[in-house]
């Protein structure tokens, strides 16, 4: 399965913003410039995750965008299957009225197994264990500038 730029640049929006959880509103031209996506695209993606109480919105000069949960509460298959609508591999595995073939389709139960191993390890991933991982990459590539 190939990901959208839409789970993957909404994925690095949210871990952004939890890498800066609880240092008040942040706005989307800062993370743009962090992440290198433009904020038009950023405006996009941020719609269906206020929708979602994944985001929250602060007005005025000193508004912009926090999370509304904390980073450990907010899983990475939460965030792949808002913005993907789904995390099956392929649609007949979430909707088997979409094919006359459902009941019996050999494939169709590998397709499962292996949406049921994404979704387990996607569930088994929170914003703040990328929090976490970034650190660790941060402080290697620090260590091998030095």
């Amino acid at each position: 399965m190939k990901l959208s730029t839409r789970s993957r640049y909404g994925t690095r929006l949210l871990l952004d913003m939890a890498q800066h959880y609880n240092q008040g509103p942040i706005q989307l031209g800062e993370i743009a410039k962090r992440q290198n996506i433009s904020v038009k695209y950023l405006e996009q993606i941020i719609i269906p995750l206020k929708k979602a109480h994944f985001i929250e919105s602060v007005r005025g000069p000193k508004g912009g965008h926090t999370l509304a949960k904390p980073p450990q509460e907010i899983t990475v298959a939460e965030i792949v299957a808002l913005l993907e609508e789904g995390v099956g591999l392929v649609e007949c595995t979430e909707h088997a009225d979409i094919c006359g073939r459902a009941d019996t389709c050999p494939t169709r139960l590998i397709w499962r197994e292996a949406s049921r191993a994404m979704l387990h390890t996607l569930k088994s991933i929170t914003l703040a264990d990328l929090v976490e991982k970034a650190k660790l990459a941060e402080n290697q590539e620090l260590s091998q500038v030095l």
